[in-house]
């Protein structure tokens, strides 16, 4: 099957970390693929498979932020018929589906602490259970994973098994971003452009102005090599004159036109009155007689609100019947609730 992506660079932190991988594919131990979104670690990780001696066998990949974290474990480990509201017959799982050949878990970091647990035990002993099932099956996988989080700081925050990560950090292989590849950028944007203009069955490729090649150069590209993709296929398609490509645009959703999104408008809650009346009269001012008056406001507004039912004003307040009456004792109030019914 001819290939639609491949791994193109000449800077020097690139191919160190390319030599990194081929050295790391020939040895039959997990490797975790770190970098930035659109670095390529998917290209990175087929790479790592098919360097490797299981390069004739299958190369599964499974997106751990794609699927909800109900369903997660169900995809990793299978399932039996009727194991759950849906799971109508039994369905095999990543692990099983990658028996005797590679399993390239991407976004490890979003995968919850329980599917942690029992993705530890199928690395560390190699066997799966579905779910539903009580038969633990023997497994032969080569873990390849990868994630643009720093695990060692999720450890750190208890959201990531430090066991776990161990077991899959024999080797890591950090990919640098496009900004710390400068070499790069035009051998990609010559790839990429000259394969869009093929895709377009334009005559000849006519390359790219000195201007927009230095434009190129000087962008910080913040989505990578999948960004720059993007950005030189969509110059090569909008230009339609002779002679080199000399308009470049980083952002698609650029436009005089572009919909103005209102900023909500910060609304002051209301406050109690009692609180208004305590800010604006006149008095000591210290924090115990504020909010001593406070307190006798707050216990003659529920008494108000309650009918001057002792019981029911001490249930809204969330006081017991004592407290309710030592609080207003304290307040010289009870001799106003006196001739209420406390029943």
């Amino acid at each position: 099957m001819e290939r639609t992506h491949h791994v193109i660079g000449q800077s020097s932190v690139f191919l160190d970390a390319l030599e990194l991988a081929s050295r790391a594919a020939a040895l039959d131990r997990p490797v975790l693929v770190i970098g930035e979104r659109g670095t390529g670690k998917e290209l990175v990780a087929e790479r790592l498979h098919r360097l490797s001696p299981r390069w004739d066998q299958p190369l599964v990949i499974m997106n751990c932020a794609a699927l909800p974290e109900t369903l997660i474990e169900a995809e990793l480990f299978g399932h039996e018929a009727g194991a759950f509201t849906g799971a109508t017959k039994a369905r095999a799982g990543r692990f099983e589906e990658a028996h005797h050949g590679t399993l390239f878990l991407d976004e490890l970091g979003t995968l919850s602490m329980a599917a942690q647990d029992r993705l530890l035990r199928a690395v560390e002993y190699g066997e799966v259970t579905r779910i539903g099932s009580s038969r633990p099956m023997r497994v032969d996988v080569r873990i390849v994973a990868a994630t643009n989080e720093h695990l060692p700081d999720k450890v750190a925050r208890h959201q990531f098994r430090a066991d776990l990560l161990d077991r899959l950090s024999f080797e890591v292989v950090t990919l640098p971003p496009l900004r710390a590849r400068v070499d790069d950028v035009l051998v990609l944007a010559e790839h990429f452009g000259r394969r869009m203009a093929s895709e377009l069955q334009r005559d000849g490729w006519p390359g790219f102005t000195r201007a927009a090649e230095a434009t190129l150069i000087a962008y910080q590209w913040p989505g990578n090599v999948r960004e720059l993709r993007n950005v030189v296929e969509r110059a090569v398609y909008r230009w339609d004159e002779d002679g080199p490509i000399d308009a470049i645009q980083f952002d698609p959703f650029h436009s005089p036109h572009r919909p103005v999104t209102s900023a909500p408008v910060a609304v002051a809650e209301p406050q109690p009155a009692s609180l208004v009346a305590i800010a604006s009269e006149t008095g000591p001012m210290d924090y115990k007689s504020r909010l001593a008056r406070f307190e006798c406001d707050l216990l003659q507004g529920a008494l108000a609100e309650n009918r001057f039912n002792q019981r029911a004003t001490a249930e809204a307040l969330g006081l017991s019947y004592d407290q309710l009456r030592h609080a207003l004792k304290r307040h010289n109030l009870i001799s106003g609730a006196a001739a209420e019914s406390v029943a």
